[in-house]
């Protein structure tokens, strides 16, 4: 462990990864989620686990029932309605900000994490491909300068990922949602329009899968 990474306090190591276990879909959707099962799983103490579950809770990422259990919340169609119109208004938005301050050297860096993902379909590799697909969703989305919008489009993909990983999970590897070069494009063009329209384009993809995987385990 380096010096900067000592800095950072236990709860919010303990928070960020149990985050990103919920986003990558490592905990599936309806899965229990226990204080115990965290604290061997996370190798932390009980009052960072506790109050990573409190934050994660609190940001609709983990569902405290009735019973005082607390599980990954499974996606039902009309919980996917309300993140995918919520996430094609506001990620097209980012993207199309992000590219009216496009550099070149985001664009290189963007075309190396695509890269990530391209490698990660052609393995057939869920995980890396949902790990790359994130960090170039979210590169591009930094560079917007637009902080709370921002954390929005967080706290949205937390609510699909566990969902997302699921139903990649039946698919084919060509089938993975992937719109990157398209938007990689008009990144290079200097169209802002055209990459907002390609990252829309490239979330519906993504939510159709999800949407056709409900209605076949509805039928």
């Amino acid at each position: 462990m380096d010096g900067q990474t000592r800095k950072i306090p236990t709860h919010e190591v303990t928070y960020a990864r149990l985050r990103d276990m919920i986003l990558f879909g490592h905990l599936a959707p309806g899965q229990p989620v226990t204080i115990q099962g965290l604290i061997q799983d996370l190798g932390a103490g009980m009052t960072p686990v506790r109050e990573a579950i409190r934050r994660l809770i609190a940001e609709g990422a983990l569902l405290l029932q009735d019973n005082r259990r607390v599980v990954v919340p499974p996606m039902t169609p009309g919980m996917l309605e309300e993140v995918a119109f919520a996430r094609l208004a506001l990620e097209p938005k980012l993207a199309g900000m992000a590219g009216a301050r496009m550099t070149p050297a985001l664009i290189q860096r963007l075309e190396a994490l695509d890269g990530r993902v391209d490698r990660a379909i052609r393995a057939g590799d869920i995980p890396a491909y949902l790990e790359g697909n994130h960090a170039f969703h979210f590169t591009l989305y930094e560079a917007s300068g637009a902080p709370v919008l921002l954390d929005i489009a967080r706290s949205l993909w937390l609510r699909a990922g566990p969902s997302l990983r699921a139903v990649m999970g039946r698919t084919g590897r060509a089938e993975l949602p992937d719109r990157h070069h398209e938007a990689l494009a008009a990144m290079r063009a200097g169209d802002a329009e055209a990459l907002a329209a390609s990252i829309a384009r490239d979330i519906q993809q993504g939510v159709d899968h999800v949407r056709e995987a409900l209605a076949e385990s509805a039928g």
